[in-house]
């Protein structure tokens, strides 16, 4: 592995349970964290030790989505659908149930908001009226990750049932295939878009070439445990991946080659399983979220 350096900035505490996902906003150095215990909050990177409370729902939150269209937050509220906040003004203009399943993933794609539940069902609503625009049921089991190709206009959507589907701006499905053994958990295109990289329980990496009918070019076994998710760094050379296993890893995007891991014996990181990673703008930090309660900020250096 190369002699990339890895410093800890900071440690934020605040969350009360699991945190499960983090958002970026619109202003590069603020990003949204939710979690089990429900909040939803806004945090600094100039003063990352004061988080901001935007908002308090009963239930766990698995999925949030900044969008920048509106200029508002959705919360994908488990077994009461989703939940419109101001984030601005610290209150709810909104809701609309869509299921009692849990809500994994919430991406826009062209002119409305997806939104992947635990029961294979994608839903498009529009965010202004909160109506439901169409429904899909693209899986029997849970819809994990969503993610558009703005290239193609194609939607690439990865479930419980070990499946990549892919489909077309009317969500209709395009191409299906068993991708991984078990459960896709994230999908992410490269910057070009020329490729689709998608990250399951099974601990593998695999790298899927989309002008060649999603043909697998290549497979990596990236860590020991569930890959929970991953991002690319803001120039796109380098991707990080966080597991289960407790580890981040570094990558580079070109050679899908590891370049540094970062765990708890090493750089004092987290001590359970590692829910999700953003690698924000803001002097390329790298926030990590974890089932440990906290959140780390990270300073990578090539």
């Amino acid at each position: 592995m190369s002699k990339v350096q890895v410093q800890k900035l900071h440690s934020l505490t605040g969350h009360n349970d699991a945190i499960y996902t983090l958002q970026p906003c619109s202003e590069a150095p603020m990003f949204f964290s939710a979690a089990g215990d429900g909040m939803v909050v806004l945090w600094d990177l100039r003063q990352p030790e004061n988080g901001q409370l935007i908002a308090r729902l009963p239930n766990s939150i698995y999925s949030i989505y900044y969008d920048g269209d509106s200029d508002l937050l959705v919360a994908g509220h488990n077994y009461e659908g989703i939940h419109v906040l101001d984030w601005k003004n610290k209150k709810e203009i909104g809701s609309l149930q869509l299921t009692k399943a849990a809500i994994f993933d919430i991406q826009r794609f062209h002119s409305g908001i997806l939104v992947g539940d635990g029961e294979g069902v994608i839903t498009m609503t529009d965010l202004n009226s909160l109506r439901i625009i169409h429904q899909v049921k693209a899986s029997e089991k849970n819809i994990r990750t969503m993610v558009q190709n703005h290239a193609t206009g194609e939607l690439a959507v990865g479930s419980s049932d070990n499946f990549i589907r892919v489909f077309d701006e009317k969500l209709g499905m395009k191409l299906e295939w068993q991708a991984h053994n078990n459960s896709v958990f994230t999908l992410r295109y490269t910057p070009d878009e020329r490729f689709l990289i998608s990250g399951s329980r099974d601990a593998r990496l695999k790298v899927w070439d989309v002008a060649a009918g999603y043909k697998q070019v290549e497979e990596v076994v990236a860590h020991m445990y569930a890959i929970n998710h991953l991002d690319f760094s803001p120039d796109g050379k380098h991707f990080v991946t966080c597991s289960m296993d407790k580890s981040i890893k570094v990558w580079s995007t070109e050679e899908m080659k590891l370049l540094k891991v970062i765990d708890r014996a090493r750089h004092a990181g987290h001590g359970t399983s590692v829910n999700k990673v953003l690698w924000t703008s803001h002097q390329d930090q790298l926030v990590s979220a974890s089932d440990d309660r906290r959140i780390s900020v990270w300073q990578i250096i090539f």
